[in-house]
């Protein structure tokens, strides 16, 4: 079972992987065509909205509930009965989605001032915001659709379709920014087209693999349906439980909105950083599991149900603590590597590297809640999330004011760092709380395995480190170099850090085997 996981998450990965580079190979672009200026800022702004609420629709709060559904009905019901569920799903959805999306393209100006009331002050920028939102929100409804037709390709075991299509959206945004913003006099409103275009791309690249399925949905409304309003059920409290990272994200927006020219594009450019290895090993694992923790909790096999999550907790402490240090201590380097070129000068990568080591610091909290969040939606539970989220939220919050407050009052340079750090710290309150609740209701006992590994994994990650900060240098010196010797030292010294904290592993007897089987090792 795990040898198949383990399968599943290698293959989601690998096409995470390539949407990760090709969203590297955009931000790059970004940053040399539009820097992080005023009207980067408020394109940024009027793409988070509507990608903030794909993922408590789509990715968050409708996956989490209409998997498990789906995989429930699909082991202990007939296949016209998926179908039907299938079908109402996508009529109910669909409809609810349009309206949303028409509100969302009125009111635009109203929601611009709410998540970027520092707009206000500038006409130009909040004129410039609320055209590009008129563009961009629509995506919420192909998006989330998207997602719709991924939950389907995922139950039945076709994981490398919806991860490969992410793709197409930074296949969609590069070309916009290469191609069509020359031809705009605010180039940034070519980006806003890429985005629309890349959500119809995105769902009609998923079409025929559902057709193959034999799963093509032929729409109706089915809101009384019994399975339809289990999953809303389900999503209400999902949409805030499955999502305060995202939450504090945007409302890290709202205050960095209030601070200097460039805060929201600092931390963009350090959040798409961190993104990275999250969308790759941390969410690819979550995304896999789900569906078998689901299958387990409906034939109440609770030792595997226990033996899964634990497998892909051991997995992502391997992989999840090295990307955390990596993070942290070359996060100038990356900064500069990608990004500091044109327009993205030398005191926009400072201030990015500050944000992202903040950020690095939360990864494993950020990872650790993708995983935990599974054991419990998995089993429909989504109060306990919800409760989680909650204390966690009004923890972020609460240090995001006192951070913020104190590096004003300090007179320090770049306070959007505090926004950050609150949310890294956020994160770890969340999956300690979820880590708490899963071991007192017992759905989850941890392996002996774990004895031996946490320290083996500790003491790769402090050789990795040390190899990593002497590679590391000062900032100014990677400004200093040219882009292809940037490229060739940052690679050199990654490979570097990788042979030795995996040569560190083997040499403390960690081997692959021990992940591919639920057993103890």
């Amino acid at each position: 079972m795990a040898a198949s996981l383990a399968r599943s998450t290698s293959t989601v990965g690998v096409m995470t992987l390539l949407s990760r580079v090709l969203g590297f190979l955009r931000d790059v672009i970004f940053a040399v065509i539009f820097g992080a200026g005023a009207g980067m800022d408020a394109f940024l702004v009027a793409f988070k909205i509507p990608n903030f609420m794909r993922r408590l629709f789509a990715e968050g709060a409708f996956a989490q509930s209409f998997v498990p559904v789906l995989s429930a009905t699909k082991s202990q019901e007939s296949e016209d009965d998926v179908k039907h569920l299938i079908d109402v799903v996508a009529g109910t959805l669909g409809l609810i989605l349009i309206g949303i999306t028409i509100v969302g393209v009125l009111a635009a100006p109203l929601l611009i001032y709410l998540f970027a009331p520092g707009f206000a002050h500038q006409e130009d920028q909040f004129a410039l915001a609320v055209d590009l939102l008129r563009l961009t929100f629509p995506y919420l409804l192909f998006i989330s659709l998207t997602a719709f037709a991924g939950g389907i390709l995922n139950t039945y075991g076709r994981f490398s379709v919806p991860a490969f299509t992410p793709v197409l959206l930074n296949v969609c945004m590069i070309g916009a920014a290469l191609l069509l913003a020359p031809y705009f006099a605010r180039p940034e409103m070519a980006l806003a087209v890429g985005v629309l275009l890349a959500g119809l791309v995105q769902l009609a690249f998923q079409l025929p693999f559902l057709a193959q399925l034999d799963r093509l949905p032929r729409p109706r409304w089915g809101w009384s349906h019994p399975q339809v309003r289990r999953i809303l059920t389900l999503m209400l409290p999902i949409l805030f439980g499955s999502s305060v990272a995202q939450l504090n994200l945007l409302l890290d927006t709202i205050i960095a909105s209030l601070l200097a020219s460039g805060s929201v594009s600092w931390l963009y450019y350090a959040d798409r950083l961190m993104e990275f290895p999250l969308g790759v090993f941390s969410i690819a694992i979550a995304t896999v599991i789900l569906p078998s923790l689901s299958a387990r909790h409906a034939s109440k096999s609770a030792r595997e149900f226990s033996d899964t999550l634990d497998w892909a907790l051991r997995l992502l402490a391997v992989i999840g603590l090295p990307a955390m240090v990596g993070l942290f201590v070359m996060a100038g380097p990356l900064v500069t590597t990608l990004f500091n070129y044109r327009s993205f000068d030398g005191h926009d990568a400072l201030m990015s590297q500050y944000a992202l080591m903040a950020y690095a610091l939360g990864f494993m909290g950020f990872s650790l809640v993708k995983v935990l969040v599974t054991g419990f939606f998995s089993r429909e539970d989504s109060r306990t999330p919800v409760r989680c989220g909650v204390i966690s939220l009004v923890c972020a919050m609460v240090m995001n004011i006192g951070f913020v407050g104190l590096a004003t009052w300090m007179d320090w340079t770049a306070p959007h760092t505090g926004l950050a750090l609150a949310t890294s710290l956020g994160a770890f309150v969340n999956a300690g709380l979820l880590y708490r609740y899963l071991r007192r209701d017992g759905v989850y006992t941890p392996t002996s395995a774990w004895r031996r590994l946490i320290l083996q994994v500790l003491a790769a990650c402090v050789a990795m480190g040390g190899v990593l900060w002497f590679g590391a240098a000062q900032l100014e010196t990677w400004i200093a170099r040219d882009a292809l010797s940037r490229v060739q030292w940052l690679l050199t010294w990654i490979a570097a850090g990788g042979v030795v904290y995996f040569g560190v592993l083997a040499a403390l007897g960690v081997r692959p085997r021990q992940f591919l089987s639920s057993e103890t090792a």
